[in-house]
């Protein structure tokens, strides 16, 4: 068995926290994930009771399926690319509202070893942390070779979304 990597480790305590936060509060959190190809519902479910509070997730690899599962504008990924603000907000929004959570995180990056872009260079992710009240999005170039892209937007995305969680005292209500 392979030992965990310091990223591994860090990502298992953060989705620690934020089962009991979502589990104290009632709530739960869906995801929409392009670059990280499920890594980061792979990492929610790896801790036991995830069920109460992670109510699923979409991998939406393809232009097509963020458009039809998701509800992203095709609009939007012509005009700005699958890697882009408006995609990934777009993404976080459509998996909130698709699995009727109270939150949602979601990624679409470019995770290498090709596929940069003129502004989009290898390790490029934007990322995004949506509630029914806000949809925080940020972007971040990582630097390492795929899987440790990969692991690093699933640390950081987690780690906003504690942080929202801690932060903001209540979300609308539980009818979306």
């Amino acid at each position: 068995m392979e030992a965990m990597t310091a990223t591994q480790e860090n990502i298992q305590q953060l989705v620690a926290e934020i089962q009991k936060v979502l589990l104290a509060r009632g709530e739960m959190l869906a995801t929409a994930e392009s670059c990280t190809g499920g890594l980061i519902a792979s990492e929610i479910v790896n801790v036991a009771g995830s069920s109460a509070v992670f109510a699923g997730g979409v991998v939406a690899y393809q232009n097509s399926v963020k458009h039809e599962l998701l509800g992203v504008p095709a609009e939007i990924l012509e005009k700005h690319g699958a890697v882009s603000k408006e995609t990934v907000e777009a993404m976080a929004k459509g998996a909130r509202e698709k699995f009727h959570a109270d939150w949602a995180v979601a990624t679409s990056g470019i995770a290498g070893p090709g596929g940069a872009e003129p502004g989009k260079p290898v390790g490029t992710v934007w990322m995004s942390v949506n509630s029914c009240l806000q949809n925080e999005v940020f972007c971040k170039i990582f630097a390492g070779n795929r899987q440790e892209i990969r692991e690093k937007s699933v640390y950081y995305v987690l780690g906003k979304l504690l942080f929202l969680l801690n932060n903001q005292k209540s979300t609308c209500t539980n009818e979306h």
